[in-house]
């Protein structure tokens, strides 16, 4: 009863956050085309929910595996744990938190880097409690970094890349009025309105294939930890998907075996985990835990019913600490790296899998999302970052540029704000254009995005560390 509770509670919430990234992110695809009377408010909001719900629906799963590898290795191997469920909750509402308070004073601030901060936030929390381990500890730093970076990186593309778009076209394309702002309520001309139209449906389907995800992969690790017989491993494989994995395996137990030059490990899952830290380093007892787990693989896939939950444990640490070796350039060079890094793609199929129905969840509440809260931030947007009304050829050229921004971070399997692409974007139409720019809006989007990042560690820990009390000293108690 307490785990069908917790599975309906964990559920609702990641739903939740995904309903209000759609009203308070995708609300951004919707501006241009507003201010632009392209489309109506009405048509616009439907029309970009519809493109976020197939967005979300062709997804790969690359951004909510990346989302899920920033997590504590500990907490994600006890998903289904006290600690695991506090994890999955402070996630969640710290992040609703933030972004229904920026979405309420109107700022358009990242679901992203909410998310992000709050991870860090129980990471650092966990650490901090947990005993033996030092504080930081618990946080991939590595991966974080390389999120970081993509989320600090992409506002600059959108900035450059929008203002260098719109000097180009007023260079190449000779048609004024693509440069001119509406006349009141009237719509633009067929070509530009097409044009609008294409770029919104483009930005639409780009937030969602990466935003969506990030939802779906703690809807993953909810069910893995409550339900790990039906979800811990991917059901699309088959048993001779098994033994071509297990074969794999054997062939990479001697490289593993003879990097440990002799040396043992008597405890495999707490060596990987220590390596897969940002402390951890490489030491002959690694290769000795990698061998050791990697040997429980091979027994797994040959069983006929071997227990879910402790191969996928073993399968995401072999992956994880092959792909680190990999990363750090420690994993040599020739064949035998080559083989090892097949293995490890073949590893990752075992266990990165989405639910059809899961992507459909997420798709349905990011697209009512859309469709409900959208105002607020497409005003901001479309009203106060520039002095001047937003033209034809700037609402396009910052669409367009956050549409291939987006899409591009979605091939690397990286998190990336719509948010702030597209805002970065509008603003550097209107630097490029001489507009002007509304330097108090400007200052309180700065000030919402650099104190997204602090505000949202405080917040993930202190719930992580309020609801992990609670689990253990009342649930545990009953």
């Amino acid at each position: 009863m307490t785990s069908t509770l917790f599975l309906a509670l964990a559920l609702g919430l990641a739903l939740a956050f995904e309903f209000v990234n759609g009203f308070h992110d995708t609300a951004n695809a919707v501006a241009t085309v507003i201010y632009t009377q392209a489309l109506k408010p009405n048509h616009a909001v439907i029309w970009s929910g519809l493109w976020n719900f197939i967005g979300v629906l062709t997804s790969s799963g690359a951004v909510a595996f990346g989302v899920v590898a920033l997590l504590p290795v500990d907490l994600v191997m006890n998903v289904g744990s006290g600690a695991g469920f506090a994890m999955v909750f402070a996630l969640l509402v710290s992040s609703m938190l933030w972004n229904l308070g920026t979405w309420y004073l109107g700022l358009p601030a990242s679901s992203s880097h909410t998310l992000i901060g709050s991870i860090i936030g129980v990471g650092l929390a966990n650490s901090a409690m947990e005993a033996g381990h030092r504080f930081g500890e618990g946080v991939n730093w590595n991966n974080a970094l390389d999120v970081g970076l993509s989320l600090l990186i992409s506002p600059m593309i959108g900035f450059l890349g929008a203002a260098g778009l719109l000097l180009l076209a007023k260079k190449t394309i000779r048609q004024p009025d693509l440069y001119e702002a509406p006349k009141g309520d009237t719509p633009p001309p067929k070509g530009i309105r097409a044009l609008l139209f294409l770029t919104c449906t483009g930005v639409s389907f780009a937030h969602g294939s990466n935003d969506g995800q990030k939802g779906m992969g703690l809807i993953m690790l909810i069910l893995i930890g409550i339900l790990p017989a039906t979800y811990a491993l991917n059901p699309g494989v088959n048993r001779t998907d098994q033994e071509r994995v297990a074969a794999m395996a054997e062939s990479s137990q001697a490289v593993f075996l003879n990097r440990a030059q002799g040396a043992t490990s008597s405890n495999p899952s707490r060596e990987l985990a220590g390596f897969l830290t940002s402390s951890g380093t490489l030491r002959p007892e690694t290769f000795a835990a990698l061998a050791d787990s990697n040997r429980a693989i091979v027994e797994d896939l040959r069983n006929p019913k071997p227990d879910p939950r402790t191969l996928r444990t073993n399968v995401y640490l072999v992956a994880k600490t092959i792909a680190k070796l990999e990363t750090s350039r420690q994993l040599g060079t020739g064949p035998e790296a080559a083989a090892a890094i097949r293995y490890r793609t073949e590893l990752e199929g075992l266990i990165n899998y989405i639910p059809t129905w899961v992507k459909a969840a997420v798709a349905l509440s990011l697209g009512l999302g859309t469709m409900i809260g959208w105002k607020r931030i497409v005003v901001t947007v479309g009203e106060k970052i520039g002095k001047s009304h937003l033209s034809y050829a700037q609402g396009a050229s910052a669409e367009l540029v956050a549409m291939c921004t987006i899409i591009a971070a979605d091939h690397y399997g990286l998190p990336v704000s719509t948010t702030h692409v597209l805002s970065s974007g509008v603003a550097g139409t209107m630097a490029a254009n001489q507009s002007g720019l509304q330097m108090d809006t400007v200052r309180n989007l700065l000030l919402a995005w650099v104190l997204t990042l602090p505000v949202c560690v405080l917040l993930g820990a202190s719930l992580f560390s309020g609801s992990l009390y609670v689990i253990l000293h009342l649930f545990a108690s009953k």
